[in-house]
């Protein structure tokens, strides 16, 4: 595993005077399968927005494999850099034809048309996210989770470095938030592929990723393994929420469980409660 692929170096990124990010670094190794987390309004979305390149570098540097992203055209970028976002552009378009636009980076002057090799490795994602057979169908007629598969498959038909996903997961039913997670553990396992993504779900974050980085307030808070960030201490004190972790039996990782507030007044009179008295 390559140390030090990926350096973000005092990112500063935002909107005018209303939010910024606050001098964010980061390193991650190859093969690193990370996750952002933090509260809403904290700057994962920010930070997402200036790797990507969809928000503009205000200072600092962000670097992949010793190359600076800033300084690369956008087709030289997305030869490197893939990117899956929330939602979808479900277009009135065919998935395969869908998939094969990640191919486009890849397109020389004047060609207007896919190269065999084009299609070969569209199907090889198509089959490898579990798609193939709804290759034919529009986009707008699959299911959420499908059209997240599709996403993914053509940020794969990039043969990107580094994976970028914003909140894949999020708007799915277990089954599709497993299928993708799974997939994208698989990929961070076989391919070596490096993977960065937003995620809100603590629990699938401390189970799937490797490495979390919890922001706060447009700066990092924490960062580290999952049992490192992911105790109730941290997460009480970002997340301004009563919190109980204990790690899950078979895997071992950090596991998150919340308390209403039904349960804490009936704490709250159990210890407020004066002690029992006995005759004598």
């Amino acid at each position: 595993m390559v140390s030090d692929y990926l350096i973000i170096e005092k990112l500063r990124c935002g909107y005018g005077n209303v939010f910024n990010l606050q001098a964010v670094s980061i390193t991650l190794n190859k093969g690193a399968f990370a996750g952002i987390i933090g509260p809403n309004g904290s700057g994962k979305t920010t930070l997402f927005k200036g790797i990507s390149g969809s928000l503009p570098v205000k200072s600092g540097a962000i670097s992949l494999n010793n190359t600076n992203l800033n300084n690369l055209k956008p087709v030289e970028k997305a030869r490197k850099v893939a990117v899956v976002t929330q939602y979808p552009d479900a277009a009135g378009i065919a998935v395969e034809d869908y998939v094969l636009m990640g191919r486009l980076p890849y397109r020389e002057t004047f060609q207007f048309f896919e190269t065999q090799k084009d299609h070969d490795i569209a199907e090889k994602y198509m089959r490898l996210t579990g798609i193939i057979d709804h290759k034919d169908k529009l986009m707008t007629q699959l299911s959420g989770g499908e059209q997240q598969l599709a996403a993914i498959a053509q940020a794969l038909s990039q043969e990107p470095e580094l994976l970028l996903l914003d909140e894949p997961t999020s708007h799915l039913d277990i089954t599709h938030q497993v299928q993708i997670l799974n997939l994208l553990q698989h990929l961070n396992q076989e391919m070596n592929l490096t993977v960065l993504m937003i995620i809100h779900d603590l629990n699938l974050a401390a189970e799937y990723c490797d490495y979390l980085i919890m922001m706060d307030k447009g700066s990092i808070f924490t960062k580290g393994t999952p049992h490192e960030v992911l105790n109730y201490q941290n997460i009480e004190q970002v997340y301004k929420t009563v919190v109980v972790t204990q790690n899950n039996p078979l895997s071992g990782k950090p596991a998150i469980f919340l308390v209403s507030d039904n349960i804490m007044k009936n704490q709250k009179k159990h210890h407020d409660a004066p002690p029992p008295t006995f005759d004598l």
